[in-house]
């Protein structure tokens, strides 16, 4: 009903700007509510006419809302694309990049997890880069801290390693399930435990939601593909198809 609702209103206002553009501006009362009375028989005669107006007013929403994502990226691009905190796998020299805002603890980042290394993998001119966004809760702050840590430590390859583990981790990322997983990927617990509560780790974290409230990122997963943005889990033959778009330009 919403929808309708807004979809009679934008039609109206069609209809209205054509009537002033057409020098009726002036109507008398009579005159305007014989146009009304027109307005409303040609909509009961032509129903689809909301349809139309609907897909104008999302088609203008969607053009607004790309071209304002596109400001923002190309004024943040550095940040997004270079930023220094953040790891940066598949083909550093691809010629696409793609960067993915997750949470550890994201039902969908774990479902788009094995899709997205597989098109990274199998196409191999992917550049891949993680953002660290912990939204949901306490074990997703946790699990976010320990791999930025581990990070800091020990270097990109161990990141690599302990973002799969947690991104495939049932139990609650606790201090003694991450210690139990620092061992198991053999480095002393301690350090790592003790870093990812330090300045440095919520220093990451604070840059990169801010980054995200500056892109209106507001779950997860997120994706920009090259200077596009794709907001929720997508299928891989869609992200490919999101790849081979920006390839083509």
């Amino acid at each position: 009903m919403r929808r309708i609702l807004i979809a009679l209103t934008t039609t109206l206002a069609l209809l209205a700007g054509y009537a002033r553009a057409d020098g009726l501006g002036t109507m008398t009362d009579a005159e305007r509510t014989a146009f009304r009375a027109e307005v409303r028989q040609y909509l009961l005669d032509n129903p689809e006419v909301l349809m139309e107006a609907m897909q104008v007013l999302q088609d203008r929403q969607d053009k607004k809302a790309a071209d304002q994502d596109q400001q923002v990226l190309s004024q943040n691009k550095d940040t997004i694309f270079n930023d220094p905190n953040s790891w940066v796998g598949g083909n550093p020299n691809g010629n696409i990049t793609i960067v993915e805002f997750m949470d550890y603890r994201c039902a969908y980042c774990r479902k788009a997890y094995s899709e997205v290394a597989d098109l990274v993998k199998t196409d191999g001119n992917i550049r891949f880069v993680v953002k660290e966004f912990p939204i949901l809760g306490d074990d997703s702050v946790a699990s976010s801290r320990f791999a930025i840590a581990m990070r800091l430590l020990h270097g990109d390859e161990a990141y690599a390693a302990v973002h799969d583990e947690l991104i495939t981790l049932r139990g609650s990322p606790d201090g003694e399930t991450l210690g139990r997983l620092a061992v198991k990927m053999g480095y002393d617990a301690k350090p790592i435990l003790d870093l990812m509560n330090g300045d440095k780790v919520t220093s990451i974290l604070a840059a990169n939601h801010a980054m995200a409230g500056q892109l209106n990122i507001t779950g997860t997963p997120t994706f920009i593909v090259d200077h596009t943005m794709l907001r929720g889990y997508l299928p891989e033959d869609q992200m490919k198809q999101a790849v081979d778009k920006a390839r083509a330009g």
